[in-house]
């Protein structure tokens, strides 16, 4: 499975996440942790990219500065297509593919596409990465691929994949690696303090079995510019970029971290001790004053790290 923009709750860093796999959670509910019902999980990966909008603007705004006005650009693994159909609005010239292994995902996509008036020149590929890159009419000019290629059992075959894909001068960005997201303090007022940290371990332990457990994995150092040099690639720049929502957070904020926070304590709750659990089960109950529901000091606070390089003309 290969799908981006949402993250495994705050890993990378997200959202695996993600993203836009990312933030949202790379399956916590779930009884084996790495089993992903993409589908299901699409209405939370929408709200998440969207709240992550201005994030992958400055991403984007970063891109065209080191981009040509590209032909083609191609979205590997992108989910329901909220960044795909930013990267349509941030390069008006170009034709924009959506590859997503999740039929379901990509007729989201369609539609977001259609009704921002940008189905004209926005297409979709339903296929598992890397190989769905096969159905390029033509290379890709910039190829964008936010948290998918971690979903791939051999990311270094993966991204020599993605480079073959290029057009000459084209660019490959990908986005992989960051900070683990905050949404609350350390001390909350109920429970022991530093729970998103104690969350932050167990996702840990979560991705490294979901790693594992992919087809073909291969245990991989995460120099993803050394990684796209192998792969022929020249890197042509790494930064991070970051989400600040500030406290109190806003509706929209407060219920992607309500729904986040569900799903960890929904993923994790075996694995929590019970004083931990019984402040997760606090703090998503809309009916309880101390939630993220109602509490002022809940903000939303991520980076993202995107990494790209060029193949030579």
């Amino acid at each position: 499975m290969a799908h981006g923009h949402h993250d495994h709750g705050n890993y990378d860093h997200g959202n695996h996440d993600h993203g836009g796999h990312g933030h949202g959670t790379h399956g916590h509910g779930t009884h084996d942790h790495t089993d992903i019902d993409w589908a299901e999980m699409a209405p939370l990966l929408e709200s998440q990219a969207e709240l992550f909008t201005s994030l992958y603007e400055r991403a984007m705004a970063w891109l065209t500065d080191k981009q040509t006005e590209p032909g083609l650009i191609v979205d590997a693994g992108s989910g329901p297509g909220v960044v795909a159909c930013l990267l349509a609005e941030a390069f008006p010239g170009a034709r924009v593919v959506a590859v997503d292994g999740s039929e379901p995902l990509l007729e989201r996509a369609r539609a977001r596409a259609d009704r921002l008036g940008l189905g004209d020149r926005f297409g979709t590929i339903a296929g598992e990465l890397p190989d769905a890159l096969g159905q390029l009419d033509y290379p890709a000019d910039l190829l964008w691929a936010s948290r998918s290629l971690h979903h791939l059992g051999d990311q270094r075959a993966a991204l020599a994949a993605f480079a073959e894909r290029l057009a000459p001068g084209g660019t490959l960005a990908i986005m992989e690696g960051g900070l683990p997201s905050r949404f609350l303090p350390r001390d909350i007022g109920i429970g022991r303090p530093g729970l998103q940290s104690r969350l932050d371990a167990l996702e840990e332990e979560w991705f490294a079995e979901m790693r594992a457990s992919l087809p073909g994995s291969v245990a991989e150092t995460e120099d993803w510019p050394a990684l796209m040099t192998a792969a022929g690639l020249r890197p042509t720049g790494t930064r991070t970029f970051l989400l600040d929502l500030p406290a109190p957070a806003k509706d929209r904020a407060r219920a992607y971290v309500a729904a986040t926070l569900t799903r960890l304590r929904d993923g994790f709750g075996d694995h929590l001790d019970p004083e931990d659990r019984a402040t997760l089960d606090r703090l998503v109950d809309p009916d309880d004053k101390a939630s993220v529901h109602h509490r002022p000091d809940v903000f939303v606070l991520a980076a993202h790290t995107v990494h790209t390089a060029v193949r030579s003309v």
